[in-house]
Order: C-alpha cells, then structure tokens, then sequence
C-alpha cells in the first residue's frame, strides 16, 4: 500500500546554532592540542611535527568561525567536523601519555609511538582531502589556508630520528651486558640517563614507580620481561648516579600521623591488628592480611585464629572487595597504600635474569659504599637506598643478605645518628619478610642483641617500634618465638614500648607480645613484667588491641593469669559494652576464660556489675559470629552460678539480674 509522503515524518534540519557549537567545541580541542608542548626527550620531532599542524587547524578553524555565513554546513563538512574532533582528541591523549609515562619504555617502544604519529597524519590528511571547500563558500583566504595544511600533511612519511635510534641501541646492549654480569660504565650511564632526563634520585624512584604500574597494566608476558629488566637497570643507576643525594621523604610520609587515625575495624587484620593491605578469605570465611595469616600457617597452625575451627585447605581467595574499600579509605585520608599482592606481581622478577643481576651489582655498590663511607651522614644516605631496595621484593632481600649486609647493618644499629639508626633498622626489618632471612638474622653475630638495644634505648620512637616490629617478624617461626620470649630484655621492652610509646610504637610492641604470648612458657615471663596491667593500661587508648593481648594471656597463662585478671574484669565489661565489634569478641572470649578457671568469685564479681546481662544480650544479638557464640557462653555461666551450680548464688545477682532485663540504660563503670 502507497503510504502519502505527508504521512511520513519530517526529516529532522541540523541548525545553525548546532553546527556552530559542534564548530566551537572542535576549535576548542584544536587549541588543546597545539598548546602542548612536545615530547622532549625522545620523538621530538614527531610529536612537533604533529603539534605544527594542528595550530594550522585552529587558525582554519578560527578562520571559519569568523565567516561562518551559511545557514548549516553540509553533511560532508560535518562529517568531517566530528572525525576530527575524534582525531585530536586522539593526538592530544598520545602526547600527554608519552610524557607521562616511563621516558624508557617510550624509548623501547618509539617505533610503534612513531607509527602512530603517521597514522593519525594520515588521516589528518584524509579529512582534509575530502573536506568540501567549494560547499562551504568560503574566502580565498581560508582556501589558502586549507591547501597549505593539505600540502603539510601529505608530504609527510613514517620517520625516526637516528639519535633516538641510537640511544635505544645503547639502552638495549646495557640491558644485555648486565644479564651477562658485565657492570656498565658510569660515563655511559651517565649520558643515557641525561638525555632521559633522569638527573637525580627522585626522577629515577618516580621512573620506577612507572614502570611498576606499567608491568600491572600490560597482559603480554614478554613486554612485561623487557619493562622488568629496564627497572632493574633504574634501580642500579640511581644508586650508582644518584646514590649520594639526600634520602627523600616518601610520598605520603604523613604516615606516621595516619596511623593515630582510629582504622576502622573491618579494616584491620584481627592477627597484626593493623591495616590489612592484602585482604584474602580463608575457609572459615574470615578475612585476613595475607602476608599476617600465611605467617601464621607457616609457624605450623592448622585453624582459623579468629574462630579458632581448624582449616580444611590453606587456600585463599582474594577480597577484592574489601581491598577496594581500604583503598578508598586510605585516599580519603591520605595515606599511602601499598599493596603486597600488587608488590609481589611486579616481582614476577624471579626469573628475569636481568633484573637479578641489577639487583646483585645495585647491592654490591651500596654496602661498599656505605662501608667506606667517611662520614655517619654519607653511611646513612647508602642505608637509606638499601632500605628502599629490601623494601621492593625478595630478590632484592635476599641479594642484601647473601652480600653479607647484615654485619655492617649491625654496626650502625649503636650509631649516634638517629636518621642512620632508624634505617638500619628498618633495613633489617624489611630483611625479615624474607622467610631465609629470619635465619640468618638470629644467626648472624650481633643483629638480634643490636636489635634488642634499639627497642630499649633507640634514639627516636620510630626506631623502637620497627626494632619491635623485627621482633613481631621473627616470632613468625615457632622457634625463634621461644628463643626469643626467653631474653628478659626483650620482654621488657617491648612492655616498655606498649605502655609509653606513642600509639604507632605501642601497635608494633602489642603485635610482637601477642605473637609471643602463643607460647606457654613465655606467658610465665610476661606475668611476671606486669601483661596484665599492661594491657588494662592499653585498654583506655587501645581497647580492642589491649583486650586480644588480654585473652591470649588468659587462655594460656594458668592460674597466675586468672588471678591477675580478676582487676580488670570491669574495664572489660566495659569494652563488651562500648568497644568495636572484634574487641567485644575478645572481651567476651576474655570472660569466659576467666569465669570457667576462676571459680565463683569471678562470676560473683562479673554478676556484681549493674546491666551486664543486658550488655550481653546485646552483643549476642548485633556481635561477629564467635562474639555470639562466647557470650551466650558467658551467659550461660551466669545462670548456672546463679542457680548455685558454681556456689552459692547471692540475692545481689539476681537483684541484677531482674533489672537488667527491665532497665533500658545500661550503667557500667565508665
């Protein structure tokens, strides 16, 4: 059936007003694109080349708004319009990623960089070509101009410059002589690295973390290998270059403020208690760092620490979700986060021979520089390189190890340079993760009494909490947990540190008493020092971390822990009322502890508190899982004492008891 061509609808007109905010928006990207500047230090002449003639195009394009006296371009012109705010946009996004990025890999990769160049040249070209001067009724002048800008763009060819081929060539045979354990020259080096723009330490530690980020993001395995080797390659030229310029202070060295924040508690790790930077899922379902419960596995533990089930397999599953969390968190709050999955796939470096031999030489030139150092000040900014390579990954801690570079770390442990001393440590620290390295450091003639001295007498707080910290990494092993929990100097300062230290310090004292604190005998010594009170302390500034000491040293200390613990059964009420979801848990698993070892006398006094029943209600209805569990636990022991099966039940308590279950405010001792 003929349909009437009234019937149809309108075919929909472009306006004026819409051809020339498409016109606008187009000039607009144009003058982006030709404000950049040119790559400076690699395919310089490409990207001006391209850049000239984009500022031929804005003055086209100024031209055009200017004379724009048709109604509405033709469709061809628009057309042409919309494709080349497309091919800018495109120019504009490669310049700025090429100046951006690695100044390396751009070198390594400049062939294909410069094929892109052509490509959108070419299609500059093509735009132009087809672009319908005549239609457009435009002046001789603009015509002009349209004919000059297709002249510049069809002459040009794909090209390199012979000196950026050169400098490729040169990186590439360092690369290869390095793999060979063949040291570079500093002269060439040197002249690599200027014409680079790498001049001092920070281009070089930012240049890393470029290529860093470039290894997450590239799929292809072998491009992966080259970007690999060439931050071995960076790494040895900014201690060979640059090793004498001062230590910087890291991004986000605001750290030491952070970590005063209160981390909220699904953020932490319930072993280390700290922020979980590597959250992963184990077969109860608890979250955990990565890093905290493969230690625990490692040391020999078969079950969930949280929930205490044993495990059916030791796999874990990543909780990207909480990671992404955490990672919003940080940034909120400014706070470095780096994450031990990320590192350990950027050292995918195992195998890269290139990066292991980098790594060796790298190593070998800052312990003998840091050894025949002259002055404290000048050791110390060798330290400082050899704490930021332990830090990268366990070739780099091992190589340090293997090179002997714990004896000289020894040395300056006792140093009067407190920046000197606070690397050292730390330097040892970072050695620690590696599990070969904890061997070698209890070995190792001098390192454990060094870092038993910092912890008590270090120049600055920092040095004592990572000298703690060490402490926390070496009781991983249950071993060395016993060797160490037996040296009453260890015990008393890290109680030290916990009751004075400052809340970081305090933190890193804590983990290392509750790792130690998994053996018996070492429970014993901890007693004798005080934990208990200790941890009471702790409790006001630190509740959930004093309270998870607490019932470690409860559950294993025996009758002279129960004892001690019958002070602090209030402040512990306390906590299951007001503290966070993990320290009711541990409050909880407290009480119940104490009232089954402790007889009547403990219930009687926990029974004594005004409201506890209701706080305990509560917590069985709103706590984690084993929080649940534990205090209906606890309430039950209640309701057995106060039936006379622990003694003889008092009036007082089931006074309590009836106003409790009535009352609507809870009052416990604030």
């Amino acid at each position: 059936m003929a349909v009437s061509p009234a019937t149809l609808p309108p075919k929909k007109k472009r306006s004026s007003d819409s051809d020339e905010r498409l016109l606008r928006s187009l000039l607009l990207r144009s003058k982006e694109t030709s404000s950049l500047s040119p790559i400076p230090f690699v395919l310089y002449r490409n990207s001006n080349s391209i850049i000239r003639k984009t500022k031929l195009l804005t003055l086209l394009l100024e031209e055009l708004v200017v004379d724009h006296v048709v109604p509405s371009f033709p469709a061809s012109a628009v057309l042409c319009f919309e494709e080349l705010y497309i091919v800018l946009q495109s120019i504009k996004t490669l310049i700025e990623d090429c100046c951006n990025g690695s100044k390396l890999w751009l070198l390594i990769q400049q062939q294909s960089v410069a094929n892109k160049f052509h490509e959108f040249t070419l299609e500059l070209s093509t735009l132009i070509d087809i672009f319908p001067v005549k239609a457009m009724n435009l002046s001789q002048d603009v015509e002009e101009l349209v004919n000059l800008i297709r002249k510049q763009c069809s002459k040009t060819a794909a090209w390199m410059d012979e000196k950026d081929i050169n400098l490729r060539n040169d990186v590439l045979e360092k690369l290869d002589r390095i793999k060979s354990e063949i040291v570079p020259q500093q002269t060439k080096l040197k002249e690599i690295f200027t014409r680079l723009q790498l001049t001092d330490s920070t281009s070089c530690t930012e240049e890393i973390e470029i290529l860093e980020e470039e290894v997450r993001n590239q799929s292809d395995e072998i491009s992966k290998a080259e970007i690999i080797s060439l931050i071995g390659l960076v790494r040895y030229a900014k201690c060979v270059l640059y090793g004498e310029s001062s230590p910087r202070v890291p991004r986000g060295r605001k750290k030491s403020n952070s970590t005063d924040l209160t981390i909220p508690a699904d953020f932490r790790c319930p072993i280390s208690l700290d922020l979980v930077r590597d959250p992963v899922v184990v077969s109860t379902g608890q979250t955990y760092d990565r890093a905290s419960i493969n230690l625990w596995i490692e040391s020999g533990h078969t079950t969930c620490p949280k929930t205490g089930q044993t495990l059916d397999h030791t796999g874990m599953i990543p909780n990207r979700a909480l990671r992404n969390l955490i990672i919003m968190w940080c940034r909120e709050h400014r706070i470095p986060f780096e994450s031990t999955e990320t590192k350990e796939k950027v050292t995918g470096e195992s195998t890269n021979k290139t990066l292991f031999e980098a790594t060796k030489m790298t190593v070998t030139f800052l312990l003998e520089k840091a050894s025949a150092s002259q002055s404290l000040e000048m050791a110390n900014r060798f330290v400082y390189e050899l704490r930021a390579l332990a830090k990268t990954d366990s070739n780099s801690r091992a190589c340090i190890a293997d090179a002997d570079g714990l004896p000289l770390l020894v040395k300056f442990l006792s140093s009067d340079n407190p920046n000197l001393q606070i690397n050292a440590v730390t330097t040892i620290l970072n050695l620690s993760i590696h599990d070969a390295n904890k061997t070698k450091i209890m070995e190792t003639e001098g390192v454990v009494n060094g870092i038993v001295e910092v912890l008590r007498t270090g120049a600055t707080w920092e040095a004592k909490g990572n000298a703690a910290a060490t402490i926390f990494s070496l009781t991983g092993v249950p071993v060395y947990r016993k060797k160490l929990g037996r040296k009453s100097r260890v015990i008393k300062g890290l109680m030290e540190l916990a009751r004075t230290g400052p809340i970081s310090s305090k933190r890193d004292a804590l983990v290392a008493i509750l790792n130690l604190a998994g053996d018996r005998e070492t429970v014993g010594k901890l007693l004798e020092v005080g934990v208990v009170e200790m941890a009471s302390e702790v409790m006001d500034g630190l509740p959930e971390e004093g309270v998870t000491v607490l019932e470690a040293v409860v559950k294993k200390g025996g009758l002279a822990a129960i004892t001690a613990a019958f002070h602090v059964i209030r402040k512990l009420a306390t906590v299951l009322r007001d503290g966070t979801e993990r320290a009711q848990e541990s409050a909880a698993a407290t009480l119940v502890n104490v009232c089954r070892k402790g007889g009547s006398e403990i219930v009687s006094e926990l029974a004594a508190i005004p409201g506890i029943e209701r706080v305990i209600w509560e917590v069985m209805g709103m706590g984690t899982g084993r929080g649940r569990r534990k205090a209906a636990t606890l309430l039950r022991i209640l309701r057995r004492w106060a039936a006379g099966l622990y003694g003889n039940a008092t009036a007082a308590y089931s006074t309590t008891s009836s106003s409790s279950t009535t009352t609507t405010r809870v009052v416990l001792p604030g």
